[in-house]
């Protein structure tokens, strides 16, 4: 072997201890990287790194959204015959009466004082029937069918305020002066969610009092719930005991639990 020639089980040896070193700095930096993330100061119960994440997912998912952007809908032949219930948040009042329910709506346009309407209300309103598909964030699918009233037609007798407060509300041709946000809560506050209002106006949410033919049960969200299927199941609160419109954003359950706000699909 001449002088110029290099050993190759020395220049091995090298490239092994230059490999070694590379992933013990790698390791060592990931390792720091990932005790400063969770040192960092929680946002809503997430470091606020991971929470501006969130945040950019969000800010993403809000410009592709647009009531022109439809969930798919399908036949009655792929409707789940028992859809799973899944979660009793806020809905585990073991007193509570359905019959006794009825639903505050604060800050509706020209009153001074929450407004309460009854479920019969509600039924007198336009009915919509929807077959469509419920995406929990877990993972699993269901199709199934909802009947109720378009909140956006809710929104018409029951109406936010303009931004400005001066104008009369016009749901239809001006949703994008109303107050940017509605906060749903179940009778108890035990679960909440916030939604922006181009996503409560949008023309398949449906303020719902029966599923797949038959009237809510109380496992299901009776006697009214949320049907959202531009977003994932979390937003779909069951058994609302309140609406309130708002241009704050308003708490979600789940986001202060580290999950994106905005949870569109």
């Amino acid at each position: 072997m001449s002088q110029n020639q290099i050993d190759p089980r020395q220049q091995m040896t090298r490239m092994s201890r230059r490999s070694f070193l590379w992933a013990g700095a790698a390791a060592l930096t990931t390792w720091k990287g990932i005790g400063w993330l969770a040192s960092r100061m929680e946002d809503n119960g997430t470091p606020w790194p991971f929470r501006r994440a969130l945040e950019a997912n969000d800010s993403v998912a809000a410009d592709y959204f647009g009531p022109q952007r439809l969930a798919p809908t399908f036949s009655e032949s792929k409707i789940t015959k028992e859809p799973k219930a899944n979660g009793d948040y806020g809905i585990d009042d073991a007193d509570f009466d359905p019959n006794e329910w009825t639903l505050t709506v604060n800050n509706v346009h020209g009153k001074s004082e929450p407004v309460t309407v009854t479920l019969d209300e509600i039924r007198k309103m336009p009915v919509t029937t929807q077959i469509t598909e419920f995406c929990c964030i877990e993972g699993w699918s269901q199709v199934v069918q909802w009947k109720g009233v378009k909140l956006a037609d809710f929104a018409k007798i029951y109406p936010p305020s303009n931004r400005s407060g001066d104008d009369a509300p016009d749901i239809e041709s001006h949703p994008e002066k109303l107050v940017r946000y509605v906060a749903m809560a179940t009778p108890n506050d035990g679960y909440y969610v916030g939604l922006d209002m181009e996503s409560a106006l949008h023309p398949q949410t449906l303020l719902c009092y029966e599923m797949n033919g038959e009237p809510l049960t109380l496992e299901h969200g009776a006697p009214l719930r949320l049907a959202i299927p531009v977003k994932y199941g979390v937003k779909n609160i069951k058994r609302i005991g309140s609406i309130t419109y708002m241009d704050q954003k308003p708490a979600d359950f789940w986001a202060e639990q580290g999950y994106d706000w905005f949870c569109g699909l």
